[in-house]
């Protein structure tokens, strides 16, 4: 009896605890310890039920109410995201405060925003945000350039485009502010960014991580290629690819003598005449004895003419002026291991069977129009068919189907069939200590009851059971459905008891009843 109440006090425990417990659904994850502490002041004034998970980072309340306490708690500026925001003028008397706690102000406020939005991107937890903004000096014509340092809090590994997203938007949220200034560090120490050299700039880690992640794309797309020509996991492909980091400048000119064109062009001519009348003049020849004088009637006479002409010509020039990039493709190469195809034989076992030449030439040549394949370049592609140490199996894509998915359960399928297992053992346990020995109790009959057998000799106990019709009347077969039908019923079976045990006297004692039954007979009616 004790352990049938224990039982059944611990089954209507459950039971009510059950029942009565509300379902407890997350309110906000990933809290800060002023945030946390916040709202659980706030659940503690409302008089509303929570619980605290790691470490108080994580609030649960009743599913009914989540929905009501998050507008609640946003009109109330809750979570405020563990940093202080725009949010500090508005409880900031503005009258009597200086320009140098304004400026105070206004860095926290644009810190505290910048991380808000950077804890808002995948993988971050936390972010703290460092700003320098310096002043102007005084006579000075070059402004000092803002900086900024980032401290994040990742999970896992952060990509190297998250990296420089994050560089971007801050560089975009603070004035003047350069991407290449922005310098960012998580929780371990490492420096995913570094404010000291330019945002494009491929040497150093910068060029490595251009190259695996050059490698590890390529890699990728010949993987799914072959793949799906020989099968899932029975491809290996390893990748090598050269990069020069050399960064070139060539200009040169060119002059197409062909080509020119006239640009300007100058004619110039002159024309004289002189004529020479000698008639009347006095020279030295007129002068000398003998010296005939000359016809006055035909005068000498003296003509010039010239031409000039000047023609400018431009020969046609090209300029060019070539700028290579650091970080350019040199030279690839690409291994391809593939495993052979799996056929059955006359026994209709696996057997391993080599691929073909013809084969192994087609995977190559998707290989070469995957990879951008250059004979100058000097790329290498080589496939090669061995045999893999084991056998593929087969790995079950997508969801399990038929009865391994109705077998996939989660945390809480797990949970309610652990209470429903739960409560059918303590109804079981309620159903078989308490409720058979009941019901056995009151279909069996009381052994009060039933009268003692009387001794075989008197008489009356053998003419009492000597009554067959009353005790077949008496009978559960006959018996109405009544409580007088019951006594009756419990009377008769007394009776065909009694009748029973006098028959095995009689069967004992044979001598004995025949002498009875004489004296019987021989007794007046």
């Amino acid at each position: 009896m004790a352990a049938v109440t224990l039982a059944l006090i611990g089954f209507f425990a459950i039971v009510i605890m059950r029942v009565t417990t509300p379902q407890m659904t997350t309110l906000f994850t990933d809290l800060s310890v002023e945030d946390s502490s916040s709202i659980i002041k706030e659940l503690e004034r409302q008089a509303i039920p929570y619980e605290m998970r790691n470490d108080g980072a994580v609030l649960m309340v009743p599913k009914d109410k989540v929905t009501r306490l998050r507008m609640k708690l946003a009109e109330g500026g809750l979570p405020k995201g563990g940093g202080v925001g725009y949010e500090i003028f508005d409880k900031s008397d503005t009258l009597g405060s200086t320009s140098f706690v304004q400026n105070i102000n206004h860095l926290r406020a644009l810190e505290g925003e910048l991380a808000r939005t950077i804890r808002a991107i995948d993988r971050i937890q936390a972010a703290r945000v460092h700003l320098v903004l310096p002043e102007r000096p005084l006579f000075s014509r070059e402004a000092p350039e803002p900086s900024a340092s980032i401290v994040l809090r990742v999970r896992g590994a952060l990509e190297a485009q998250q990296v420089r997203a994050i560089r971007h938007l801050v560089a975009s949220a603070v004035n003047g502010l350069k991407p290449q200034r922005v310098s960012i560090v998580d929780e371990a120490g490492q420096l995913l960014a570094d404010g000291a050299t330019a945002d494009g700039a491929v040497t150093g880690a910068t060029g490595d991580e251009r190259r695996v992640n050059f490698e590890k794309r390529l890699r990728g797309e010949i993987e799914s290629i072959v793949s799906s020509v020989v099968g899932s996991g029975r491809a290996r492909v390893q990748l090598s690819a050269d990069f020069d980091y050399n960064r070139v400048t060539q200009t040169s000119d060119t002059f197409d003598p062909e080509g020119r064109v006239l640009r300007s062009s100058q004619t110039r001519e002159e024309s004289s005449l002189t004529a020479d009348n000698r008639d009347g003049q006095v020279t030295v020849n007129n002068e000398l004895p003998g010296n005939q004088r000359q016809d006055a009637t035909s005068p000498a006479r003296d003509q010039s003419r010239k031409s000039e002409e000047t023609n400018n010509y431009e020969i046609s020039r090209t300029t060019k002026t070539e700028v290579t990039e650091a970080g350019r493709v040199k030279r690839i190469s690409v291994a391809v291991l593939v495993d052979g195809a799996y056929v059955k034989n006359d026994k209709g076992q696996m057997v391993y069977q080599a691929r073909d030449k013809e084969q192994l030439d087609r995977i190559a040549a998707l290989v070469r129009s995957a990879i951008g394949f250059d004979q100058k370049r000097g790329d290498q592609v080589e496939v090669v068919n061995l045999k893999f140490a084991e056998a593929p199996t087969a790995q079950p894509i997508g969801d399990p189907a038929g009865v391994m998915g109705l077998l996939s359960f989660t945390k809480d399928d797990l949970m309610n069939l652990i209470e429903m297992v739960v409560v059918l053992l303590l109804g079981l346990v309620v159903v078989f200590m308490v409720v058979r020995p009941l019901v056995k109790r009151i279909l069996s009959p009381d052994p009060a009851a039933v009268p003692a057998i009387p001794p075989p000799a008197p008489a009356p106990t053998v003419a009492d059971a000597a009554q067959p019709p009353a005790t077949q009347n008496l009978l559960p077969g006959n018996a109405a459905s009544s409580p007088v039908a019951d006594v009756a019923q419990v009377q008769g079976q007394v009776h065909v008891q009694s009748v029973h045990r006098v028959g095995e006297l009689a069967d004992r004692n044979p001598s004995e009843t025949v002498s009875i039954i004489r004296q019987w007979l021989s007794e007046p009616a």
